[in-house]
């Protein structure tokens, strides 16, 4: 894998969630939206993809209030990590715990800290992986988690953050002639974003992304949850920046989740980063079956402010 992480982050590992209505949200996962429940630990639930050795790619935690845990990136290496907790520490950065064993699944080497605006971010390394398969033909699972949006009332600062004090690369914007820039596409590895930054009016999850086998799995597994009742926001298209296809859903509490494929890998060290204008109907959906892109659909995705902003989850 080429253009690795100047500090030794490697990939996205798992998005944890903090949720009201846990029995609701378990079934869900499980049962439409195609996760594989790992394990449960009192009011903690750990949902892997089949096709991941993520001992987890979601958890869930019952909670009075709705929600980010956290999002956890791995790293290669025990000094990688420990480096990182230096430098972020000598930068002013608020560390919620110093580089050591994790105690959650899977165990680990890792410490957590405060992004710019307050989620709470794990940088983790040794972590255990799990029996994994390969997905077979016709089977609408995900593969792995394939990224996670998140909404910044200060999207270029927050971009800054990550591109500066982390040392993930930028690798396409989008804009609009009224808001200016709307979303940054950054990447940690080869894929073309692991983590994307989104303008909304608040710190809030704007939607986690997984990776289907291909284009038929990705079609019948959106079929599945459409039949199942849930909401559809937005979708089936193929987004322009990063070429891959979406169909977004709302979970039961108020979440948005993505089904992908095809998300487009970066081989060249000499890419430069587009702006694409979201006026421009190709930018959104090359394919021209989704609905354009409205403020109305936008709105579904700025979520509830999050309520963990600043506040470390308690495990």
């Amino acid at each position: 894998m080429n253009q690795l992480n100047e500090h030794g982050i490697t990939h996205l590992r798992h998005v944890d969630l903090a949720v009201t209505d846990f029995e609701t949200q378990r079934t869900f996962y499980k049962d439409t939206w195609g996760l594989t429940e790992q394990g449960r630990d009192g009011d903690l639930s750990y949902f892997a993809a089949e096709g991941s050795p993520e001992q987890y790619v979601i958890r869930l935690r019952r909670a009075d209030e709705k929600r980010l845990d956290l999002i956890s990136f791995g790293a290669d290496s025990t000094q990688s990590v420990d480096a990182l907790a230096q430098k972020l520490g000598s930068e002013g950065v608020q560390l919620v715990s110093e580089p050591g064993t994790l105690q959650t699944a899977g165990g680990g080497y890792g410490f957590r800290f405060f992004d710019i605006d307050g989620r709470t971010i794990e940088i983790s390394t040794d972590v255990e992986t799990r029996q994994h398969r390969a997905i077979e033909e016709g089977e609408a699972i995900p593969v792995r988690i394939s990224h996670a949006v998140m909404n910044s009332n200060d999207p270029n600062r927050t971009r800054d953050f990550y591109a500066n004090t982390l040392g993930f690369k930028l690798s396409d914007t989008l804009w609009g002639e009224h808001m200016g820039e709307m979303m940054h596409f950054m990447r940690c590895n080869d894929w073309h974003h692991s983590l994307a930054i989104a303008r909304g009016p608040h710190t809030s999850v704007h939607h986690v992304s997984f990776e289907m086998r291909g284009l038929d799995e990705y079609m019948r597994g959106t079929g599945r949850v459409m039949r199942a009742g849930i909401k559809k926001i937005w979708g089936p298209g193929r987004h322009n920046a990063g070429n891959n296809t979406f169909s977004y859903f709302l979970d039961p509490s108020g979440n948005t989740m993505e089904y992908t494929t095809e998300l487009e890998k970066i081989e060249t060290d000499q890419w430069h980063p587009a702006v694409y204008d979201i006026a421009d109907p190709m930018t959104q959906d090359q394919w021209g079956t989704a609905d354009p892109m409205s403020e109305i659909i936008a709105r579904d995705s700025f979520n509830a402010p999050d309520k963990g902003v600043f506040v470390a989850p308690p495990v």
